[in-house]
């Protein structure tokens, strides 16, 4: 077992159908597999998530799924051309009532209708990630927007719309996702991310629809607009996980703010016991070329100084010309970063005062496993939240969660230093239980006679939240 700490989510498309390249991710180290919803049809997603659980039992290691829906991605429609190419200071309008084919260089229809409504002389709009921008001039007859054309170049069809500083009031569910999230409960996924939150009774609503699928997986939040970062910690609270979703939310808030944005998003994601994924653009430059930039590894590495528990990589995987060299690659620049003090020291809520038992268990494991001489902690948990407390504090050291329930297997394959291991309900009644998680630690070749470690449990095996005890265990000879 490769002890890394930081966990790599890679999303599945038609670069990872092809033959053997799902084996090499697994071989080559992913935590958690992305299934895009925003491309592909739901048999697509079914199939591969089929192989991932197929894959998982094959070679014993579990990795989770993360759904991701689309959400309302607000985009112009096409040209007639396809695509145009705009000058700097011309005039460009958007109409909602311009049909969806008819698009030139002067004017393009929009999806979303509400649009001529939100904005107002002066509004700046940003087009494909902010590679067109957009100043209003006016709105003709609430249909149409006039714009000036700040910043030109090429526009092709289907970019999406972002409103500088936020505000455009789409829903975060569509009709498409409602559908979708049916599929997620066949797929049974451990996790399914949001796109576009903007506040926690956004999360409150998904957590509804999908429970009513009798699907209870995991929520992650994805920070994309910028109204969310003013209500972050109901959102985050609201939430199993969030993402920093730095494609969106840095067109919305501007670039030269995203780097403190996505530093106080993990901060206060783990302040506040949740799980974090930094994403967007991590090894961009991998989709085409077989190794990162400098800026690339700068970028993953500043991520996990951070503090982010998983990087996530897109089209670098989904449909790169080097899906298994880009993991390769992550895997690398973890374990070097890693090895940093920065990440491995923590004073993490050293003044606080724990208001349950098994949360103080947690703490105190940690505590003591940083500062003597133990090769990792042993959690047997039903829920998970012992061991997502555990990574919420800086080490080096991997924190083991045994667990018989596979809804938490797949949970913590997100959470930082966390490493799934199955363990059934009677070994975990066995009075010999230590013995035996012992042997599972030991065939995964991760202890060897001599090493201790701190073991955590509860009295009554199977409830949630009764982790109770805290012992060292000694690994002998057989």
């Amino acid at each position: 077992m490769l002890l890394r700490r930081t966990k790599i989510l890679a999303t599945l498309g038609p670069a990872t159908d092809k033959p053997g390249v799902l084996e090499a991710l697994f071989e080559a180290g992913i935590d958690v597999v992305r299934l895009n919803f925003s491309h592909g049809s739901a048999q697509d997603h079914i199939d591969r998530a089929n192989r991932v659980r197929e894959l998982s039992k094959k070679t014993g290691r579990r990795v989770g799924i993360l759904a991701d829906l689309q959400g309302p991605k607000i985009r112009i429609e096409r040209f007639k051309e396809n695509k145009v190419w705009l000058e700097e200071g011309q005039a460009f309008a958007l109409d909602i009532n311009l049909g969806k084919l008819d698009g030139d260089n002067t004017q393009v229809g929009i999806s979303y209708e509400p649009l001529a409504r939100e904005v107002k002389p002066g509004t700046r709009l940003l087009l494909d990630d902010g590679r067109v921008v957009l100043d209003v001039v006016n709105v003709e007859n609430n249909t149409r927007v006039n714009t000036t054309v700040v910043v030109g170049g090429d526009l092709s069809n289907n970019k999406g719309i972002n409103l500088l500083g936020g505000g455009l009031s789409a829903a975060a569910l569509t009709d498409k996702d409602k559908e979708d999230i049916k599929t997620i409960a066949v797929i049974d996924a451990d996790y399914v991310a949001i796109s576009f939150p903007r506040t926690a009774e956004d999360m409150h609503e998904a957590r509804s629809l999908l429970e009513a699928q009798g699907c209870y997986a995991g929520l992650v939040a994805k920070v994309e607009r910028a109204e969310a970062m003013e209500v972050i910690d109901e959102i985050i609270l609201a939430s199993d996980a969030i993402m920093v979703a730095r494609g969106d939310l840095g067109v919305e808030i501007g670039d030269a703010n995203l780097p403190a944005a996505q530093k106080h998003l993990i901060n206060r994601s783990r302040e506040l016991n949740r799980a974090v994924i930094t994403a967007t653009q991590m090894m961009e430059s991998m989709i085409e070329n077989p190794i990162p930039t400098r800026a690339e590894v700068f970028d993953v590495a500043n991520a996990i100084v951070d503090g982010t528990d998983a990087i996530m990589l897109s089209a670098e995987t989904a449909s790169g010309k080097h899906p298994v060299k880009t993991v390769q690659a992550m895997v690398r620049i973890c374990l070097e970063t890693e090895k940093q003090p920065s990440v491995t020291k923590s004073m993490h809520r050293m003044t606080d005062k724990f208001n349950r038992i098994d949360e103080a268990i947690a703490m105190a494991a940690m505590y003591m496993a940083n500062h003597t001489e133990i090769a990792g902690v042993a959690s047997l948990t039903e829920s998970g939240s012992t061991p997502l407390w555990m990574s919420r504090i800086n080490s080096e050291l991997p924190i083991f969660a045994f667990s018989n329930n596979e809804r938490t297997l797949g949970r913590v394959t997100l959470y930082k230093g966390v490493f799934p291991i199955p363990f059934s309900k009677e070994k975990m009644e066995s009075p010999s239980v230590t013995q035996s998680l012992i042997n599972a630690l030991k065939k995964r070749g991760v202890v060897k006679p001599g090493d201790a470690l701190i073991r955590t449990k509860g009295d009554l095996a199977g409830a949630s939240g009764g982790t109770n005890s805290l012992k060292v265990i000694n690994v002998m000879e057989d």
